[in-house]
């Protein structure tokens, strides 16, 4: 499943070049990820009452298009891979005239009490149905 997030660029979040600073896609996509597991029914406050956390350990993000102040741009998430330790979602940054301009690739693992864990099969299923194919 794709979720869908909208974000307005505002000033705060470009660089000299009235561009958005390469450090706030990281929040974007953050955020992203964030509404997509609230989408999903499994918002971040739930996973920390059952003593889940996903900490991320790899981000990739490839820039394809810069993104104008004032701009209203769409990020596109989904889980392309998981199982019980890790999961790795696939993102894109998308301008209001509908042209790719960021990818990324994360990779977040389960961790319980700092350490990572497997997390138990209910859990492990309930995010499966959510996980999209490669090629879509």
């Amino acid at each position: 499943m794709i979720f869908s997030f909208e974000k307005k660029i505002y000033g705060f979040d470009c660089d000299v070049y009235g561009h958005l600073n390469n450090a706030n896609y990281l929040q974007i996509y953050e955020a992203a990820r964030a509404e997509a597991l609230n989408s999903m029914g499994m918002p971040i406050a739930r996973l920390r009452e059952m003593n889940i956390m996903l900490f991320l350990i790899r981000v990739e993000i490839d820039y394809k298009k810069g993104v104008e102040l004032e701009d209203t741009v769409t990020i596109k998430s989904s889980i392309i891979e998981h199982n019980k330790l890790k999961s790795i979602w696939k993102q894109a940054v998308y301008n209001s005239q509908g042209q790719l301009c960021s990818t990324a690739l994360v990779t977040g693992v389960y961790v319980t009490d700092g350490k990572p864990v497997r997390i138990g099969n209910e859990l492990f299923e309930y995010f499966e149905k959510y996980v999209e194919s490669v090629g879509t």
